[in-house]
């Protein structure tokens, strides 16, 4: 056990982030994710929410403040505009963690192209649809 990290927070994923540079993603997927033969490392997270292991990488890893969109959810497929409950969930815990970043969303093929170059994937147990999101790695600045 370490001190003020998320026990949600195993060793392989902790690694992944840490090996992270600026501008590196990482993507956290639900359940009926096609992760395992998109491209990248694919990191068990059976049985957790989506929100939870969101929740746990915002605690360590800074959004990307160069960029847009930082944290990039799958559009509902037929309905863009549409916003299920999970999205809302995104926002307010990125709001917490990142209150300068803003969550968008992509076109579904668009977010399977943008994940398959992750730098891994974040498999959970989240059963709720469109429970995905793409996470750009900011940077730490130095405390003037």
């Amino acid at each position: 056990m370490l001190k003020n990290i998320p026990p949600l927070l195993g060793p392989e994923l902790l690694s992944t982030l840490r090996a992270m540079g600026h501008g590196d993603e990482i993507a956290i997927v639900d359940a009926n994710f096609p992760a395992e033969f998109l491209g990248p490392s694919v990191i068990r997270a059976d049985g957790i929410a989506a929100t939870d292991i969101l929740d746990a990488v915002l605690t360590v890893m800074p959004l990307d403040d160069f960029v847009d969109d930082a944290a990039i959810g799958m559009a509902v497929v037929g309905d863009a505009s549409a916003v299920p409950a999970i999205f809302g969930e995104f926002e307010a815990l990125i709001a917490r963690h990142e209150p300068t970043r803003r969550f968008s969303t992509i076109e579904r093929f668009a977010f399977y192209d943008r994940a398959s170059k992750a730098a891994a994937l974040v498999q959970t147990g989240e059963a709720r649809l469109y429970g995905n999101i793409i996470l750009k790695k900011g940077v730490i600045r130095p405390e003037s």
